[in-house]
Order: structure tokens, then sequence, then C-alpha cells
């Protein structure tokens, strides 16, 4: 009895954090939602400070902690979304679009490269708060349900 009483506590715990996720497409179009106009390249140092898969086709990459830039890829990146790292290519410390690619790292991937097609910065302040909205519509929405 305890473990199904145990069992029926983890789903609903689960449940709860599952539908306060925002999904991909939802995250993808806040990210677009907070870019600005596209740019030709942003300054790389070396390493990312994170990055964030927003599909198959973009991701969002930090290169300091509060500067972020949205990558819209030419095609598909398989593997993305399941990554346990990805490599930027750059030019002297410059990445550029049309020209440098994501590599998608790790065990049982194909390392086969993702041209970027488009760079946007991202409004970093304006991203987050529209995130925390996004959480909380949907806690408050959830709880509507209930």
């Amino acid at each position: 009895m305890k473990s199904f009483a145990f069992a029926a506590l983890v789903a609903v715990v689960l449940g709860a954090c599952s539908t306060a996720r925002i999904s991909d497409a939802d995250r993808l179009a806040l990210y677009r939602a907070h870019s600005g106009a596209p740019v030709d390249n942003f300054q790389y140092f070396g390493q990312l400070d994170g990055w964030t898969p927003l599909g198959n086709t973009a991701l969002a990459v930090w290169t300091r902690p509060s500067e972020v830039y949205l990558l819209e890829l030419q095609a598909t990146c398989h593997d993305l979304d399941f990554a346990n790292a990805i490599t930027v290519t750059n030019q002297f410390g410059r990445v550029y679009s049309r020209f440098d690619k994501v590599i998608v790292l790790g065990r049982g991937t194909n390392n086969i490269p993702c041209w970027i097609r488009e760079i946007r910065p991202v409004d970093t302040k304006a991203l987050r708060a529209a995130e925390k909205e996004k959480r909380e519509a949907q806690t408050a929405e959830r709880g509507k349900t209930a």
C-alpha cells in the first residue's frame, strides 16, 4: 500500500513539473520575439558559457552570462536536442553566419556540421521576464483545471 501511495505521489509531482516546462516550440518563439535584427557575426571567446537547444533547427548560445545569440540553422541538426555538448567553429575569434557551423558532440553522434544560417542577439532581461510570465501562466492554467 505504501508503494502505491508513493508511486501516486511521484506521478502527481512529475505531472506538475512537466506541465510547467515550456515546450521547445514556445521557447523558440520567445527567443525569436526577444531577438534583435540579424547580425553577420559575434565575438567568440574560446568557450561557451552555455547553450540551449530550441528544437532541431535552432539553438541559443551564451558567450557571457548576459550575452546570448539565437542561432538559426540551415537545416535539421540531428541529435541537437539530446547532445551532451556542442562546439561552434570560428574564424579568429568570431562566429559568422553562412560560414561557421555547430557540431554536436557526444557518444553516438555523427558529428555532421550544422551550418549557421542566421545570428540574432537576444535581449536576455526581456527573455527571462517573458519565460517567467509564460511559466506562471501555465501554472495558473494548470490550477484552473485541477
